[in-house]
């Protein structure tokens, strides 16, 4: 689940440790007559660290991954006792995993127009705005056709600050380190937030709803921080910066639409947050229902699976830009299929809790790797509607698939969720193949200078493998 977007990343090209020279804050861009159009129309490409607020932004956005991260993981730990305390069946409470869809798709649709009227500022108000409009309403423990109702609010919250903050980090020096960063927050959110929540069911003694007073602190300090950290990232700074580069003439979602990488990536993050979300809300009642295990140690499970996801995204992101984009996801997508099978098909509490920890690591570095590639293909007008409607269509498996599986579970049973979550990984492996670009380093950007099309790729493996044959 954008901002001051420049051109592709060069992320292979420098260390965020690094000392830098003093630069320029965006913001000080002087829009005054005297402003050459040179100045207004070639941004630079920027790092985390060049300004004091850079940094603020920076941390601000680790924080609010953090809670999306806490706010999706928690689901999951709850979800057996939501559906107790209401007395419903497996396909009823996966509305609360399907109406979120709806927040996703709208964001999906509206980032780019935010940002051209409301700049960054807007994103960082707006999401955890509707954020605590969907989570406050659930203290009250409303009848539960009002939950997914509200959740839809979240789901939009959480919608626009994932595809506007990826999109603008996405675009920073040193991509997949900082977004391996960012999207590793997310994963500390979604450890913890389980964490919290299953101790504080499990051993508290509380009802499910009392976790939600905490988010509402969370959120209300997300919401002061992020506004204040981009209070002078308005609409007209946004324009000046981007739309003098095209001419006047705003990107639109419509445009990058018809861009068939555009979807190719929207359709590798729906079906990958899918895998990511089914498995993080579904572990825990599969490993209650189908392995026998104890409330608390089911709890942890998913607190692993998190946890593992975590890791990965830091420690691979460090990883991924070095040996290529396109060969290590291929690998990572490869051992992932590895673990899921082997988490399918031994059945045994503790061998599944350590094939969950490693599937989660190994999905790790996807999400992040996938914005890198983005930037690394597209135009560099493109970025911001183009990645942010793929981060929050994306999104939207996070409401899909989960769904599909309580759905499915209510007449076949809650083990569905393996050949399921199998089957997707297979899907978007087959999606990353398409994408242009070889194996070796520099692939990404060799394929955008020689115009190389969706589908090159397996075409010249095939025309390969047929003429070895012939």
């Amino acid at each position: 689940m954008s901002t001051a977007v420049h051109d592709h990343v060069g992320a292979d090209n420098s260390k965020m440790g690094e000392s830098i020279a003093p630069a320029r804050d965006p913001e000080k861009i002087d829009l005054s007559e005297e402003t050459t159009d040179e100045e207004v129309s070639a941004p630079l490409q920027q790092r985390w660290n060049e300004s004091t607020t850079n940094i603020v932004r920076f941390f601000g956005t680790i924080y609010a991954f953090i809670l999306m991260g806490m706010t999706d993981g928690a689901v999951g730990a709850l979800l057996p006792y939501i559906e107790t305390y209401y007395s419903i069946s497996y396909t009823a409470v996966s509305l609360v995993f399907l109406s979120p869809f709806i927040g996703y798709t709208l964001a999906a649709l509206s980032n780019s127009l935010v940002h051209h009227h409301f700049g960054q500022v807007g994103i960082a108000i707006l999401g955890p705005l509707c954020r605590l409009i969907g989570i406050i309403p659930l203290v009250f423990h409303p009848p539960y056709p009002v939950l997914p109702v509200v959740l839809a609010f979240t789901g939009y919250g959480n919608g626009i600050q994932d595809s506007a903050w990826n999109a603008w980090i996405g675009n920073m020096h040193s991509a997949n380190e900082l977004l391996g960063l960012l999207h590793g927050a997310y994963g500390l959110g979604a450890t913890i937030g389980p964490l919290i929540a299953t101790a504080m069911v499990t051993k508290g003694g509380l009802e499910w709803y009392k976790f939600y007073y905490v988010m509402i602190g969370l959120d209300g300090a997300g919401l002061i921080l992020l506004a204040a950290a981009f209070w002078r990232a308005t609409a007209k700074l946004y324009r000046a910066q981007f739309l003098d580069s095209t001419g006047g003439k705003r990107t639109t979602t419509r445009t990058v639409l018809k861009e068939p990488i555009t979807w190719i990536l929207a359709l590798f993050l729906l079906g990958y947050v899918g895998a990511e979300v089914s498995l993080g809300g579904w572990i825990v009642t599969f490993m209650l229902r189908v392995r026998d295990a104890e409330p608390f140690l089911a709890g942890l499970t998913v607190t692993f699976f998190w946890l593992g996801l975590t890791v990965g995204r830091v420690v691979l992101g460090f990883v991924t830009g070095r040996i290529g984009e396109k060969l290590a996801i291929t690998v990572y997508l490869v051992l992932s299929i590895v673990m899921q099978v082997l988490y399918w098909t031994v059945p045994n509490f503790a061998a599944s809790a350590t094939f969950a920890t490693f599937l989660g690591f190994f999905l790790g570095p996807l999400f992040p790797a996938a914005i890198v590639a983005a930037t690394k293909l597209l135009p560099s007008d493109y970025h911001v509607s183009a990645i942010g409607f793929a981060a929050a269509f994306g999104g939207g498996g996070a409401a899909l698939f989960p769904f599909a599986v309580g759905a499915i579970a209510q007449s076949k049973g809650v083990e569905v969720l393996q050949p399921i979550c199998l089957a997707i990984l297979i899907f978007i492996l087959l999606m990353w193949w398409f994408l242009p670009g070889g194996l070796k380093p520099g692939g990404l950007e060799k394929a955008r200078e020689e115009g190389e099309k969706v589908g090159d790729g397996i075409r010249k493996v095939v025309k390969k493998v047929t003429g070895k044959r012939k």
